[in-house]
């Protein structure tokens, strides 16, 4: 595999969600997050389309703020039904890493 790109597309929904829970947080800094935990393939622009999306369904809300350095910045905050997601993903994110090891463990090499 010469790209995790897409391999991680499917994740960075539950790990948006678990920096979220932590506390309000813009969108910026979220990906600077991001980047301190090694996710260097993720930009502003692949997160606030992700952002957009779980802030339609429910799973964040966002609120303008006033930012010392120009621009109102748009901090989101987690929901109730954000946090039953996140709940429901690492419970996913466990079952699959765990089957996904077995694999790789219990193969000869």
């Amino acid at each position: 595999m010469a790209d995790n790109t897409q391999m991680l597309k499917g994740i960075l929904d539950g790990c948006l969600l678990a920096i979220i829970k932590d506390g309000e947080i813009y969108g910026y800094e979220l990906a600077n997050r991001l980047e301190s935990y090694g996710f260097n393939s993720f930009s502003e622009g692949t997160i606030y389309p992700l952002l957009l999306r779980m802030q339609k369904e429910g799973l964040v809300s966002a609120t303008l703020r006033k930012s010392t350095a120009g621009p109102k910045r748009k901090y989101y905050s987690l929901t109730e039904k954000g946090e039953q997601e996140l709940k429901l993903f690492i419970k996913r994110w466990e079952q699959l890493s765990f089957t996904v090891d077995n694999v790789l463990n219990t193969r000869e090499r």
